[in-house]
């Protein structure tokens, strides 16, 4: 999963960028997580639970997009998308691009990215 963190040049605000296939992160990380360093040590903390058998699953719902963590893998997704998987084509192993909609990423992943987040806000 590639990423980068940058600020907007006409706002100001931070922006995340992320590879295709996980452009939905790059979204939640830029306008739902934003600068809120409360919801940072949420996350860090929902991680190290997961991590520790504590807790089985987070969810976090957010303004567009929701957050879903388990002890392996972290889902975004767009609210308007429910639960639901994404739309199947009618050919079979093709379906409609979603990337901006919904992405899957491991855990490790997630926290390594979160980290790195945080990290660029504090300025190191």
């Amino acid at each position: 999963m590639d990423y980068e963190f940058r600020r907007n040049p006409i706002t100001g605000l931070p922006l995340a960028i992320f590879n295709m296939e996980h452009e939905v992160l790059g979204r939640w990380f830029s306008e739902e997580l934003a600068e809120d360093q409360t919801l940072c040590e949420q996350l860090h903390t929902a991680i190290v639970a997961l991590q520790q058998g504590k807790l089985q699953e987070w969810r976090w719902v957010g303004h567009d997009l929701t957050l879903e963590m388990d002890s392996e893998q972290v889902r975004v997704f767009a609210n308007i998308l429910g639960d639901e998987n994404p739309v199947e084509t009618a050919e079979e192993g093709l379906s409609l691009y979603d990337a901006e909609s919904a992405a899957d990423c491991g855990l490790e992943d997630f926290q390594t990215a979160l980290n790195s987040w945080c990290d660029y806000l504090a300025g190191h």
